[in-house]
């Protein structure tokens, strides 16, 4: 079936909704400062929200005819329209999909899915009352509320039901969570990459501090009798509902509780799509002693962000606690002051406290790690 734009968006049914899409590479300058990663260096920021237009896709499914009586074994497949390079460097296992030196960017998710009500998997034409941007997508993209931004195509050309999983290049040379004894020689040698149970769907409970900003400076004599806001987002992924968020300035031995501010409601079936923000007011005077500000999340799993960081060849998935060091320094003015550093900047911007070896982790899920002194 071919279904055109205006067959999409005025024949059948639309539904307009607020998705938090994340690609799951964000914070990976922090991997990338313990051990380089095949990825670049996304900083702490690889996150938006927006209000998505678009069909369900299960309409344009039932449209198609597809049959929803029996799903088990059954995929839905999705292909882009850009061209990209062949991760592989070869023609890949699958004879009779042999990949060529460009790939279409693709994936799949299971049938069941797409035709879960509860998902809401939507083919998005608008984004904020705006058609989509050619940057978001333009004509058309695919989201997936709760799922990694990897797996939600822009771009959108072709959907296929299928018997299998995808066999796109891309579907199983990106976005895998690799344990972290396998470097990219031993992935590409040892099959790692056809290894479906580290496939990266569902978006990692995160959160981070975006206030105080990196570099931000905080008098110490005029404020000392105030209180300063400590502030961020959050998220989980798969609807799951951030439950709490927690601040600690004296490294995890004690935890308070932030204010969350949560603009949205639960779908019908109680699933959450979108981040939260979150405030904490700490009196200045107990910031002085202080070395480190944490934050972490929890959601309804009953778990919370893990406090060390655990090394991935790709680098995604990064959600240990984030963790902002406070020194005393100086303005310009002279004045004694609260300076916060992150630790890291994005892209080749440089600075950040995990840039210098003496405050880099000591391991990260496969033992000891050697750094050369600078």
């Amino acid at each position: 079936m071919e279904l055109s734009m205006d067959a999409l968006t005025k024949t059948l049914p639309t539904t307009e909704f607020p998705v938090t899409i994340s690609c799951c590479g964000n914070r990976r300058k922090e991997m990338n400062m313990i051990k380089q990663t095949i990825g670049f260096n996304w900083g702490n920021a690889a996150c938006g929200n927006m209000v998505y237009k678009g069909v369900l896709l299960r309409d344009i499914l039932e449209r198609a005819g597809v049959d929803t009586s029996n799903v088990s074994g059954k995929f839905v497949e999705f292909i882009g329209t850009d061209d990209l390079g062949n991760k592989c460097g070869g023609p890949g296992p699958f004879e009779d999909e042999p990949w060529g030196e460009k790939v279409k960017y693709g994936t799949s998710i299971p049938l069941a899915k797409c035709l879960d009500p509860a998902d809401e998997v939507m083919v998005a034409f608008q984004a904020n009352g705006e058609r989509l941007h050619p940057d978001r997508g333009f004509p058309i993209r695919l989201v997936i509320p709760g799922y990694i931004g990897g797996r939600m195509i822009k771009w959108l050309a072709k959907i296929n039901v299928i018997p299998h999983e995808s066999h796109n290049c891309y579907h199983y040379w990106d976005n895998k969570y690799l344990p972290p004894q396998v470097t990219a020689k031993v992935a590409a040698q040892d099959g790692w990459w056809y290894k479906q149970e580290y496939i990266i769907n569902e978006l990692s409970l995160n959160s981070l501090i975006t206030q105080p900003s990196h570099g931000e400076l905080l008098p110490i004599a005029k404020n000392i009798a105030n209180t300063y806001e400590i502030a961020g987002y959050a998220h989980s992924g798969g609807g799951r509902k951030v439950t709490r968020v927690e601040v600690t300035t004296d490294c995890g031995a004690t935890w308070n509780l932030a204010k969350i501010t949560r603009q949205e409601a639960p779908n019908p079936y109680g699933k959450y799509w979108c981040w939260i923000w979150w405030s904490f007011e700490i009196p200045v005077a107990d910031l002085v002693g202080t070395s480190e500000i944490w934050c972490r999340a929890w959601d309804t799993s009953n778990s919370p962000q893990p406090e060390k960081a655990v090394w991935t060849l790709m680098g995604q998935s990064s959600n240990h606690v984030f963790r902002v060091k406070v020194h005393k320094d100086r303005s310009q003015k002279g004045e004694v002051a609260f300076r916060f550093e992150y630790p890291t900047q994005p892209g080749t911007q440089s600075g950040g406290w995990a840039t210098r070896v003496s405050d880099k982790v000591k391991s990260a899920g496969y033992g000891p790690i050697e750094y050369e002194m600078e």
